[in-house]
């Protein structure tokens, strides 16, 4: 484990950010969901939507030297870092969003700039307005320098596989944007039984898992043959509905004839976190969907994240070809980085 971390190789492609300070909004009636900051305890403050208080944070959220120090105790070289998902903000009318997400985007390029090449930008793009996002996308690539872009798991509801989505996806093939794709107001929070952070816990992967099924089901992937898609927490439930999925394509006719790519070999070209806290889920990821496409990711700086990733993939029994794959060169393929 000492070895793992003093190398520092690895490279987390699953971190958030949230800004020290949000900006007024420049309308004239404040729009529903629009976020401030509240002081909190010590180097803590308090992200308020709506009057209520959505999360307590640290300010490695926002200060870039002390997400840095945190580098050598986790083994990482680089941090791909991305908003907060309830910053993507879909529920906002469109140029509100808009508003929102470009100060988010030009915030985490001051992070990239301030980082001295030790993290990558993943910005946020409007998009409940398809143009809006597209125009968002290209300035993040030309202006701000961001390699990726983030996306919810749903869009106000609609399923990230939805055709109506196909011009975004067409564009960020054409800029050469990877897509990183993180669960958001999930479906099913009406069946949980528990306190507000099981839908962290549960209905986050139940959401990203479905969000990769549509993936499948819809075809995206036969249009957009190089479209770089990673699913946060391991792809969710993706794994245990594959073999489901792939089964009734020999079941149902109508399945068969509008999915028109195996499921499971489709499976294998979408990527992966390995934020699954367990090494036999971890395992099976590798199984079911190849070394090739699993990339480490802890969900820094919030409570709920791994300290340790590097320790974890290699305590997983994986061999050193493996292991290489998971913590960095997989991640460095995703983002077109050089080895």
């Amino acid at each position: 484990m000492q070895a793992a971390q003093s190398c520092s190789c690895g490279i987390d492609v699953h971190a958030h950010v949230i800004p020290g300070e949000f900006p007024k909004y420049l309308g004239h009636v404040v729009p529903s969901g629009w976020p401030s900051m509240a002081p909190a305890h010590e180097c803590h403050r308090h992200v308020m939507i709506d009057g209520k208080n959505y999360r307590t944070v640290s300010d490695k959220c926002w200060t870039t030297s002390r997400r840095l120090a945190d580098f050598p105790d986790m083994g990482l070289s680089l941090q791909a870092i991305s908003p907060m998902p309830e910053l993507l903000s879909y529920w906002m009318q469109p140029a509100d969003g808009a508003q929102l997400v470009r100060f988010l985007n030009e915030q985490i390029a001051t992070m990239v700039h301030e980082s001295g090449g030790q993290l990558v930008g993943m910005g946020a793009v409007p998009l409940q307005d398809v143009a809006l996002a597209i125009d968002e996308l290209h300035y993040m690539k030309s202006a701000l320098g961001l390699q990726g872009v983030e996306i919810g798991s749903n869009i106000n509801g609609v399923v990230m596989g939805d055709p109506k989505f196909d011009p975004f996806f067409e564009a960020c093939v054409a800029l050469d944007m990877p897509v990183f794709v993180h669960a958001l107001r999930p479906t099913g929070m009406d069946r949980l039984l528990g306190p507000a952070p099981l839908q962290q816990v549960l209905a986050y992967p139940t959401d990203v898992g479905l969000a990769a099924a549509s993936v499948l089901t819809g075809n995206l992937l036969t249009r957009y043959p190089t479209l770089r898609l990673a699913f946060s927490h391991g792809g969710g439930t993706l794994a245990m509905l594959l073999p489901r999925l792939q089964q009734a394509m020999s079941v149902f006719p109508a399945l068969k004839d509008s999915v028109l790519r195996p499921p499971t070999e489709q499976a294998r070209e979408l990527y992966y976190d390995t934020l699954v806290f367990d090494a036999p889920t971890l395992r099976h990821l590798v199984q079911t969907f190849g070394a090739s496409q699993l990339m480490m990711g802890t969900d820094y700086p919030f409570n709920f994240h791994d300290h340790q990733p590097v320790a974890r993939i290699q305590d997983a029994g994986f061999d050193a070809a493996v292991v290489d794959q998971l913590t960095h060169a997989n991640a460095r393929r995703f983002f077109g980085l050089a080895a």
